[in-house]
């Protein structure tokens, strides 16, 4: 069949690109030991790809001769990292945080905007502008040179109306028209995405998640939210609201109506990160430290976890309970074979929240999915925008059917 011997070169040209960006510097005998490919066909895909700027020589390899190792004098050959960049957002009431990374996967810029109140200080349009373009600055690159872009923001837009939903305490994020002008001031194809639902791709692709297809992701950190991964892929929903389950109405908290307006419901009234500083004064522990109720609700937990007895150990018990309470729900309808515990109010707890929200969840619910704390901690929500926008632009780059 015409065309079949250019399919199998672009087949196993992705894979040898997806070899070295996991295995990093790689020798013509290595890689075709891992792709099976002969020595000289390894050496005509290096070659071919060399010449279309996507591989680099690195130099050669001193690990001495052995088992899957290169020999002294041994050529190695990586990605270039230069052949594209990609770019991510992370949006929250405070701030607008960009950064860039090129093909690796290496963040190689950053910079972020503060947005401080509840009325923002400039238009949407030139925040996101001003976060892209200090983070592009800082790579030593230009706006051009960014191949897309994944912006993560709370709630999610309705692809019916083009509308943020979930979300009214993002201020200025809410125009019908704001899609399009976005799209008119950025020269690269642009996604949106919720910020709960990048974490989950974060983990899946580099944390806690690899390797499984289906797992729920509970989130608390600013407010209590959930990734739901089902087959592989995010479940999003009709209006993607999937895991807005801040809105949950739970036993142990009053129904929240008009749940829209009060941005808030049963499970985020139950066991959202606001909840802990008042839980903690209930208990009789007044040495709560000052600051925004996330980082002291993180500061509580983790310091709960740290004493293990006492008020503080009824602390973490009370919260596990509530966490679970919420979390039952969701493994009745969905029974996953992982859930992930994500946010700085939950992995401030480290192990003895996690068994705790285990045991009380093996109370609740009738199936028994395991719980595992998220792996990735660093902004999570970024990490994930840059992963979705690099996976995008390597099948964009990495496509080598286009070369003659």
């Amino acid at each position: 069949m015409a065309g079949t011997p250019r399919m199998l070169r672009a087949m196993n040209d992705r894979a040898a690109l997806d070899l070295l960006l996991e295995h990093g510097p790689l020798s013509r005998t290595r890689l075709g030991k891992l792709t099976g490919l002969s020595k000289p066909t390894a050496s005509q895909l290096l070659a071919r790809l060399e010449a279309a700027g996507l591989v680099v020589a690195t130099g050669t390899g001193g690990t001495g001769v052995g088992e899957g190792r290169p020999g002294p004098n041994a050529q190695l050959y990586a990605v270039d990292p230069t052949a594209a960049y990609a770019a991510g957002l992370d949006v929250t009431p405070e701030r607008v945080l960009a950064a860039v990374a090129d093909i690796t996967g290496r963040t190689v810029g950053e910079y972020a905007v503060p947005t401080p109140g509840r009325r923002p200080a400039e238009p949407v349009v030139r925040q996101v502008t001003t976060a892209l373009d200090g983070a592009v600055k800082a790579a030593g690159l230009v706006r051009s040179d960014v191949r897309r872009l994944v912006i993560g923001t709370p709630g999610a837009f309705d692809p019916g109306t083009g509308r943020l939903r979930y979300a009214s305490h993002l201020p200025g994020w809410h125009s019908p028209t704001l899609l399009d002008e976005l799209a008119a001031a950025l020269p690269m194809p642009v996604e949106y995405e919720n910020d709960v639902n990048l974490v989950a791709l974060a983990e899946q692709r580099l944390g806690a998640a690899r390797g499984h297809d289906d797992f729920v992701l509970l989130w608390n950190e600013g407010g209590l939210g959930a990734a739901v991964v089902l087959g592989g892929r995010l479940h999003r929903g009709f209006t993607g609201g999937a895991g807005e389950v801040g809105f949950l109405p739970v036993p142990g908290a009053p129904l929240v109506r008009q749940v829209t307006k009060a941005n808030s419901g049963g499970f985020q009234e139950l066991a959202g990160s606001q909840v802990i500083p008042r839980l903690a004064r209930e208990l009789g522990i007044f040495d709560i430290p000052d600051g925004p109720y996330a980082e002291v609700a993180a500061a509580l937990v983790a310091r709960a976890a740290d004493i293990g007895s006492g008020a503080h150990r009824q602390l973490l018990a009370t919260y596990a309970t509530g966490l679970a309470t919420g979390l039952a729900a969701l493994v009745s309808v969905l029974d996953p074979e992982l859930i992930v515990l994500s946010g700085a109010a939950l992995t401030s707890g480290g192990e003895p929240l996690r068994g705790l929200v285990q045991a009380e969840l093996r109370e609740l619910a009738a199936s028994r999915p395991r719980l595992v704390l998220g792996a990735v901690l660093e902004r999570p929500a970024l990490r994930g925008a840059l992963e979705s926008a690099l996976a995008a632009t390597r099948d964009e780059v990495f496509d080598t059917l286009t070369l003659r």
